[in-house]
């Protein structure tokens, strides 16, 4: 099945931190910067792109290291270095103040920067995410197996060799079925990863990927005073609904829409509901 993909704007290239970012940056007005999860790229938002643009200036990255930015080994992915490279990305960009909306391993990084810069946060919109939380324990065993091996040199030499590709081909079944994506847009998500190249490089996030539940997080979500939308489907087997809920209880201003019987790629299965849901959160007066 070949799912219709709205056309997108063009790609740009940016410097930042001496990386080469691959982006669209598109539309004119407030700027909302849209950040991806893992393991996909800008596309995820390809549905919000072109209706947000209309009305706003729209930014959309395929983040340090995924989709068709460098893939470079000069920047360890550590946590805190990616969350503050959000703020390197709008500096690049001349942005004091944008929207954030994040998703997945993007709500993790923007949930952080938010509690920690709320004064670059205008409003902040995260989507099924782990965000201040882990996984479920099947999950957990998954990412625990290839952070491992990231970590240990011959476990990397071993995981070098699998067919990390096809494996993550097998995870995302469940999402052609559910028609998030068709098999072209699966093939740019994740094909890189069947190289040797690419399998070097995805171990090296992983060898520096942490895995438990991150205390400065949850301290930090009293900080973010700005409007924020939890855009959530509750049958996500990554990132569980009581995360949402938490996120709401704890949050200040947060507002949360539960998206019956979606799955993970809410923005890829749901997109009318998520843009209606960005569209509540736009329209109220920022932080």
């Amino acid at each position: 099945m070949t799912i219709n993909t709205p056309e997108l704007p063009p790609r740009k290239t940016l410097q930042v931190e001496g990386a080469r970012l691959s982006l669209i940056d598109a539309g004119e007005g407030e700027p909302l910067l849209l950040l991806h999860g893992y393991p996909q790229s800008l596309l995820t938002w390809r549905h919000q792109i072109g209706p947000l643009s209309g009305r706003y200036r729209v930014i959309a990255p395929d983040w340090f290291g995924w989709g068709q930015s460098e893939r470079g080994y000069d920047h360890p992915p550590r946590y805190w270095d990616e969350a503050k490279r959000i703020g390197s990305l709008m500096d690049a960009l001349e942005l004091p103040r944008c929207t954030l909306i994040v998703h997945d391993y993007g709500g993790f990084l923007g949930l952080g920067f938010a509690g920690r810069y709320p004064q670059r946060v205008q409003r902040l919109a995260i989507l099924n995410s782990r965000a201040h939380r882990v996984f479920p324990p099947s999950s957990y065993a998954l990412f625990w197996m290839l952070c491992t091996a990231g970590r240990v040199y011959g476990l990397r030499q071993l995981m070098a060799e699998m067919p990390i590709g096809w494996l993550h081909r097998q995870l995302m079944r469940r999402y052609l079925r559910r028609d998030c994506f068709d098999q072209a847009q699966m093939a740019d998500y994740i094909d890189w990863m069947s190289s040797r190249e690419g399998k070097r490089w995805l171990l090296h996030f992983f060898r520096y990927y942490e895995l438990p539940e991150r205390p400065e997080l949850i301290a930090g979500l009293q900080n973010i005073k700005c409007p924020v939308a939890i855009i959530w489907g509750d049958q996500d087997p990554y990132c569980p609904w009581t995360t949402a809920v938490d996120l709401a209880r704890h949050i200040p201003q947060a507002r949360l829409t539960r998206l019956e019987g979606a799955d993970h790629y809410v923005m890829e299965e749901r997109p009318g509901e998520v843009l209606q849901a960005l569209s509540t959160l736009l329209g109220m007066s920022p932080g």
